[in-house]
């Protein structure tokens, strides 16, 4: 007999080192992989793992992310007695409400949401990785070993192992100690920010927790207090692919690996589909004059120019002698005649003219954000407008309606700016 288990995802982070790709969305709105938001991939777990009752709590720029998920629709979750339901920050009496202030505090403001289904169980979820998983089989190890707390974890290289929560455990797999971000780790098995807790426990823990800390969190607060009350914790190995696209140069990356003749990560297992909340489009069209190689095509693209190892997302227009290569072009974007883009990520329904040059020169770290864009990837803003016959270095940011006058001689050299105004979308 199934146990009673409730999901709660965590899609609230603005996710910074994601630039200009975050400036007006939340992370897990972000698109990947051509058709897909990157929160599609938890919310397809759940429904895979038999999981129908999801709260998703929002709250950077959540408007694209409610538009996404709606009432569930495409996965299933369209239901009276459960489903999906979004959850903000919300008045809880007085005058005034708060903003969720850590990850703890974000399901600790949603007991009585959770209450309202009493479930035995509760599973904690983060909306921006990319991964597959079966949540019944953690649940099925979580209820064999009688355990009060979960953890997921992926075994990392020791010197990745201090970006990262360290779950330090024994032969049989109890966890006796918890160290976040340790300079000198003793272990290599790092925590996915996946667990599942008995409600019970977890309620007890939050209650008490709050009155502690105001920002409240898994990792700093619940689980270190946990192991020190003496609760049986256990992790839970996670041995298949796994992307945490927090950066400009993971989130290209993980989309760029899905090209692959055999790739890490396969979209394409009928038996453990993705879904997501995409219009009705158009069969992709290439003209006589296309020449595409080892690229991702969605639906409703036209392509009449060269696509080379890119991720195209549905209803882009690649005009005749147009060469993109190596580069994410988002939904409903137009490439222009004769362009030609390396290495690039453009946002969705961002215009680039006729005959203009994204990605040469040398690779210097952007001025303004070196810290973000330092991998020789430009970036191009949504509903960006970049004019005919220009030339855009590497690692350049550009968001707004720019014009020839914004470009000194034509050029904007690698490591540049132009910032001109906010899309909104």
């Amino acid at each position: 007999m199934q146990k009673k288990i409730l999901a709660m995802l965590l899609a609230g982070g603005q996710g910074s080192r994601l630039g200009i790709l975050t400036s007006n969305i939340a992370k897990p709105a972000v698109a990947f992989g051509g058709k897909y938001k990157i929160i599609d991939f938890a919310m397809s777990n759940c429904i895979n793992s038999g999981i129908d009752t999801v709260g998703v709590l929002t709250q950077y720029q959540p408007l694209s992310l409610n538009r996404h998920i709606g009432i569930g629709i495409p996965w299933d979750l369209d239901k009276k007695n459960g489903g999906v339901t979004v959850l903000a920050p919300h008045v809880k009496g007085g005058e005034s409400g708060e903003w969720y202030s850590g990850t703890a505090n974000a399901i600790y403001q949603n007991i009585d949401y959770i209450n309202s289904y009493n479930p035995e169980y509760v599973l904690i979820l983060s909306g921006d990785h990319i991964y597959k998983m079966d949540y019944s089989i953690m649940l099925d190890d979580h209820i064999k070993k009688g355990s009060h707390a979960t953890i997921a974890v992926l075994e990392v290289t020791i010197e990745e192992a201090s970006r990262f929560g360290i779950m330090n455990t024994n032969p049989d797999g109890s966890i006796y100690e918890f160290e976040e971000k340790p300079k000198e780790p003793k272990s290599n098995l790092a925590s996915m920010g996946i667990y599942i807790f008995n409600w019970s426990n977890l309620k007890e823990a939050l209650i008490r927790d709050s009155k502690i800390h105001l920002d409240s969190d898994f990792g700093k607060h619940i689980i270190p207090a946990m192991l020190e009350e003496g609760l049986k914790l256990n992790a839970f190995k996670f041995d298949s692919y796994w992307k945490d696209v927090g950066t400009i140069e993971s989130y290209w990356a993980a989309n760029m690996e899905l090209i692959k003749t055999l790739p890490d990560f396969n979209l394409y297992e009928d038996f453990w589909q993705i879904y997501t909340n995409s219009e009705h489009q158009p069969p992709v069209y290439t003209s006589h004059t296309s020449d595409i190689k080892t690229s991702l095509l969605s639906e409703g693209c036209e392509v009449y120019g060269k696509v080379y190892n890119s991720v195209l997302g549905p209803d882009v227009f690649v005009d005749e002698g147009a060469f993109v290569k190596d580069s994410i072009i988002m939904q409903g974007c137009v490439i222009g005649k004769g362009t030609h883009i390396n290495r690039a990520i453009v946002d969705e329904y961002a215009k680039i003219g006729g005959n203009t040059v994204i990605g040469q020169g040398e690779n210097l770290p952007n001025e303004d954000y070196p810290s973000y864009y330092d991998t020789g990837i430009t970036v191009i803003g949504a509903i960006s407008v970049v004019p005919d016959d220009v030339v855009i270095g590497k690692n350049c940011v550009i968001l707004g309606t720019t014009s020839i006058g914004n470009y000194p001689n034509g050029i904007l050299q690698s490591g540049k700016s132009i910032m001109i105004q906010e899309a909104v979308l």
